[in-house]
C-alpha cells in the first residue's frame, strides 16, 4: 500500500529519515528565499507533508518554527547589510523582505538589544 497523498506529486510519508530530509529541504528553501514571504502550508506542500505534520516535525527537529527561522535569517542578513554597506535602516528592511521599516526596527531591537541604527556602518566618521 502506498503512503497517503496530499494531492501533490510528493506523497506524505511517515518515517523519521524522510521527515528529517523533508525538513532539511524546507530549511534550504527558507535560506535561499528568506526575502520572500513563505507560508508554512506552502512549505509543507512543497516537501510533501501535511501542514500539521510539517509544523510538528519542523519544531521537533529545529526547536523553532519556519516563521521564526525566516525572521532570524532576515534579521541576521539585515545586520550584515547595516554593518557592511552604506544602506539606510529602511533600505536594509526592504532588502531582507520586510514591508514595514517600523516593524523591522521593533523586531531588530528585540533580537539584538539595540535599534538597527546602532549597527549602521558610519563611513567617513
Amino acid at each position: 500500500m502506498s503512503p497517503p497523498s496530499t494531492g501533490n506529486a510528493t506523497p506524505v510519508t511517515h518515517d523519521a529519515a524522510s521527515h528529517a530530509s523533508a525538513i532539511a529541504r524546507a530549511i534550504t528553501r527558507l535560506r535561499r528565499d528568506f526575502r520572500r514571504t513563505l507560508s508554512m502550508p506552502e512549505l509543507a506542500r512543497e516537501v510533501g507533508m501535511s501542514p500539521s505534520l510539517f509544523y510538528e516535525q519542523f519544531r521537533a527537529i529545529t526547536a523553532s518554527t519556519s516563521l521564526r527561522l525566516q525572521k532570524e535569517l532576515r534579521l541576521h542578513e539585515a545586520r550584515r547589510l547595516l554593518a557592511a554597506d552604506s544602506t539606510t535602516v529602511a533600505g536594509a528592511a526592504f532588502a531582507v523582505g520586510y514591508e514595514s521599516p517600523s516593524q523591522f526596527s521593533r523586531e531588530y531591537a528585540r533580537k539584538f538589544g539595540a535599534p538597527p541604527s546602532a549597527h549602521l556602518n558610519r563611513r567617513g566618521t
